[in-house]
């Protein structure tokens, strides 16, 4: 048999996400909606849908129209989903903006998504956001014109009452755009539309199995899709509660969050439970309420899918694969399958989603059992990358299909095994790494002449980065000072963790360096196989 399989059939629904959430919030009108514990706020679906709206007629009142852009550089906050669903409301698409980022990446975001708004706040214990913005402003010619900070008074002026009029919304047409890394080094935005995301968040829920009983902790950043879709929106879809434990992860505050509001799912990538198993509050910590959950983002080993099943009481916690480009989820696992299957295969294609395992050369489907690279299609393909026709001709081909890059096995059940990765990616911690974009960034400090970046296993993170550094002639530097040039301009999850000062670098007889040759050279080195 071929390596191809379709998932359930499914009603794909034509629908703004601003209808699918008020039809949500009169359904489970008093219901609990929102939890941001380090806020000490609550909303009722009834609450939220008013916040909303409030959010929306602000929008408005600043000259944003359907179409226009509005971006969102914050961590997990009640203001974070008050905007992603007034933005849907008012036809405003989101652009979601890492709150790691520096002064080089932003200056590239703002530039590049001709954003005309920005809510951000004005520092926290990581970052001074406005010097930042302050920095990457300067001498660009910008879309933007109103800067909003959530901490400060400027939020409750720029909220207003709802006049009752909302615009009409094309479903097909973006809501929401994610940055992804990109072989080419810079970062492109992934058009995501109402359709994509509904769709998405819906399934999801089905297969979790979730209802307006279910409240799902979030310790998971919102600016991702995991936090966003996999999160929020299908939480808009099926009435689930959304609990945000704390502004970023902190695996004592979400052990708190589950006990103390009752959660029954909890999401995270496999770093982050791994984190609460080794908590010293784990043992006290009533997790009962638990019944699933979602691991996601890298793979999970098999002794802590098992420990998160018994010591977390999470008996129907499944696995999900996808990327940004998918809205996201591809695959999933359900939550009836055994302890195996969960842990060593990424499940089998969501209702009303292609996949096949094709030889990347010929482009041909595979035998099943034979590894070639994933490709997806379906609804939850994105609309393109902004602005970037080239690129999305190259990620979606003339029939439709993604190709994600992943290398994989199918088996003969349907279910997916991911074994490598085609493209160059590291993904630390759920965070996905392009090597090009640092080593284009390393290449400006003054003192290197050339740097290739690796990723090395780490039992924690999943991958951590590693940089060979070649530097020019008559220069001497140490690692510290290479760090430091980073810590300033790129988001910490970028930095390499390890770096190594060569003169040469391992090459084919054609000049391409041999990057497999430097990260089998320091696995060994560092005792990590």
């Amino acid at each position: 048999m071929d390596s191809y399989s379709r998932g359930p059939a499914g009603e794909i629904q034509s629908q703004p996400i601003g209808d699918a959430f008020l039809e949500t919030a009169r359904r489970c009108k008093d219901g609990l909606a929102v939890v941001s514990r380090h806020q000490a706020v609550r909303f009722t679906w009834e609450q939220y849908a008013w916040e909303a709206r409030r959010t929306a007629a602000g929008l408005r009142a600043l000259g944003l129209r359907p179409g226009d852009r509005a971006g969102l550089w914050a961590t997990n906050c009640v203001e974070w989903v008050m905007l992603q669903f007034g933005c849907a409301l008012a036809g405003v698409v989101l652009v979601n903006v890492n709150p790691a980022y520096r002064s080089h990446e932003l200056s590239f975001v703002l530039k590049k998504s001709r954003m005309q708004a920005l809510f951000l706040r004005e520092k926290d214990q990581r970052s001074d956001y406005r010097a930042i913005l302050e920095e990457s402003r300067a001498g660009q010619d910008l879309d933007l014109n109103e800067v909003i900070y959530l901490d400060t008074p400027d939020w409750r002026s720029f909220l207003r009452e709802p006049d009752g009029v909302l615009p009409p919304v094309d479903p097909d047409e973006p809501a929401n755009i994610q940055y992804t890394s990109g072989t080419t080094g810079r970062p492109k935005g992934v058009l995501l539309t109402h359709v994509n995301l509904v769709n998405n968040g819906r399934f999801i829920g089905q297969y979790l199995r979730l209802t307006e009983r279910d409240r799902i902790c979030l310790p998971v950043p919102l600016f991702h899709c995991f936090g966003s879709v996999i999160g929020t929106m299908t939480g808009a879809v099926t009435g689930a509660a959304a609990i945000f434990p704390s502004a970023s992860f902190d695996a004592a505050a979400t052990l708190r969050a589950v006990e103390l509001d009752r959660a029954t799912a909890l999401y995270g990538v496999p770093a982050m439970f791994i984190a609460e198993l080794q908590d010293p509050a784990l043992p006290t910590t009533d997790l009962s309420s638990l019944r699933t959950g979602v691991m996601a983002g890298a793979p999970c080993p098999i002794q802590v899918m098992k420990r998160v099943l018994t010591e977390m009481h999470c008996p129907e916690i499944v696995v999900g694969y996808g990327q940004t480009e998918s809205s996201p989820i591809i695959t999933m696992s359900r939550v009836d399958d055994d302890l195996e299957t969960r842990c060593t295969t990424v499940g089998c294609a969501v209702p009303e989603t292609e996949v096949r395992i094709a030889a990347p050369e010929t482009g041909e489907t595979l035998p099943a059992g034979q590894q070639g690279e994933l490709l997806a299609r379906g609804y939850m393909v994105m609309k393109g990358y902004d602005g970037e026709p080239e690129a999305t001709a190259s990620a979606v081909d003339a029939d439709g299909w993604l190709h994600t890059g992943d290398l994989a096995v199918m088996r003969p059940d349907g279910y997916f095994r991911i074994t490598g990765r085609a493209r160059d990616m590291i993904i630390r911690g759920g965070e996905n790494i392009y090597p090009r974009e640092i080593e284009e960034f390393l290449h400006t400090h003054p003192k290197i002449s050339d740097v290739q970046v690796v990723g090395l296993p780490d039992q924690r993170m999943g991958e951590i980065v590693m940089a060979w550094v070649r530097l020019k002639p008559g220069e001497a530097a140490g690692e510290d000072e290479i760090q430091d040039f980073c810590r300033e301009r790129l988001a910490h999850f970028k930095i390499p963790r390890h770096i190594r000062f060569v003169d040469e670098f391992p090459m084919t007889l054609s000049g391409k360096v041999q990057k497999f040759k430097i990260r089998q050279f320091e696995i060994q080195a560092r005792g990590l196989a």
